[in-house]
């Protein structure tokens, strides 16, 4: 099951990556660093499709996502870099609360092997 998620990964960076290419090619976002911006943003979508829904993908995956959205609002100069970051800590607090309620599941990989056959 893990390696059929890990065979779609190069394919959906290399769609991506031709996407924002072809952004700055037809002059629709020139100024946008594509390679960064996109990478933030796939490996959110990765972190979360790979990994599952659990305490730290449900940090780790949005907060990413948000990264690369705030990274495209900077780089068109629509947000100021003095206000992406406390944004990003903003975020980065509410994500964790978020990971605090019970119904998140803890990752498969930190619970005691017990743990992890009942859940199964």
């Amino acid at each position: 099951m893990l390696t059929d998620k890990l065979g779609v990964v190069l394919p959906i960076l290399l769609i991506t990556l031709g996407a924002g290419w072809l952004l700055t090619t037809l002059g629709i976002a020139p100024a946008i660093d594509w390679v960064w911006t996109l990478g933030l943003a796939v490996a959110g979508m990765l972190t979360l499709g790979i990994g599952g829904v659990d305490k730290v993908t449900i940090v780790l995956g949005p907060f990413l996502i948000i990264a690369s959205c705030l990274s495209v609002l900077r780089q068109t100069e629509r947000l100021p870099v003095n206000a992406e970051v406390p944004i990003l800590v903003m975020v980065a607090g509410v994500l964790l609360l978020v990971a605090r309620l019970s119904a998140v599941p803890a990752p498969k990989w930190i619970l005691p092997e017990a743990d992890r056959t009942r859940r199964d």
